[in-house]
């Protein structure tokens, strides 16, 4: 089934849904903030995954619910405000149980966020690439979460995708394959099967058994040299790329310091690692504020105008 939706007028649960079932793989990168996300708006994506390894990394950090689901919240409503593309929140295990996931969906989905991933791990949560046990939530329970999710979202468009980390713990396919058609009969409208495997082996083999009875999501970061057409061939519809904005500011940063330190602690002129102050007000549309101050602000022949106030931090 393929959705045709106005990706100008449609709200942003429609246009998520529509990615969901365009009948190609969609590539979704990640963003961690307000700034972030409107770069990658600006860069053409058509839907952005907020990271909750990218939000709680913003913050300083562990990937281990130590942010709390407000202080996530926080920076999800400055994204939603700040693009207009459709963003999948990533919502952990779901702050908690089903209670704290009709929660958070609720809120989310008054600040305009089109859905929401949850994984089936206990809470809290510890990173999938994380050297570590990880321990399941019983299907059950987290069954009883995508019913919650579900019975809360804003409108019948909000997507929910319930992630399966069965392969990540070490459970086998077969467990994967259970929980996953298990999600689907609570009610999950994609389901994203994980693996840090090095190649796309183990998630071709599910996608082969799968047989598209639900959208399939994927998330290749140990396998990012996956060529295109084999998520084409395997049927996914959405491909998230979940931490190469971070890692790419991460490094970005450290090398511009790098070389400023190594230059005695100045730039060198014209460096082509700083972007200019011209896309700074570009990326936080300085030019809107002009406009604005010429339509809302008195004209010199009317008088003396007010005094503008400094903004904080100016």
């Amino acid at each position: 089934m393929t959705l045709h939706i106005d990706q100008e007028s449609a709200p942003a649960t429609s246009r998520l849904r529509a990615l969901l079932h365009a009948g190609a793989p969609i590539p979704v990168i990640d963003a961690y903030d307000a700034l972030s996300a409107r770069i990658v708006e600006s860069a053409g994506y058509r839907a952005i995954w907020a990271s909750g390894l990218g939000i709680s990394a913003s913050f300083g950090l562990r990937d281990n619910n130590e942010a709390s689901w407000t202080q996530i919240l926080d920076s999800l409503e400055l994204m939603a405000e700040a693009t207009s593309v459709p963003i999948l929140v990533d919502g952990d295990s779901g702050f908690g149980n089903f209670n704290n996931v009709r929660r958070f969906v609720k809120k989310i989905g008054q600040r305009g966020l089109a859905g929401v991933c949850i994984e089936d791990k206990a809470f809290p949560k510890a990173n999938s690439f994380a050297e570590r046990t990880h321990e399941l939530c019983p299907a059950g329970e987290f069954c009883g979460k995508i019913r919650a999710a579900k019975d809360s979202q804003p409108d019948d468009d909000f997507v929910v995708v319930a992630r399966t980390e069965a392969l990540i713990a070490g459970h086998g396919l077969d467990a994967a394959l259970a929980r996953a058609e298990a999600y689907r009969h609570a009610g999950a409208d994609a389901i994203l099967v994980h693996s840090k495997a090095t190649t796309a082996e183990e998630v071709a083999a599910f996608a082969a058994r799968w047989g598209g009875r639900a959208p399939l999501v994927v998330v290749p970061t140990t396998y990012a040299d996956t060529p295109a057409d084999t998520f084409q061939r395997m049927g996914v519809s959405l491909v998230i790329w979940a931490n190469f904005t971070l890692r790419a500011a991460i490094q970005g940063i450290e090398n511009a310091c790098a070389a400023q330190q190594a230059n005695g602690g100045a730039p060198e002129p014209g460096d082509a690692r700083y972007a200019p102050l011209k896309r700074v007000f570009e990326l936080t549309d300085e030019q809107e504020l002009r406009a604005a101050e010429q339509h809302y602000m008195p004209a010199a022949e009317d008088g003396p105008a007010p005094a503008r106030l400094r903004a904080a931090g100016s």
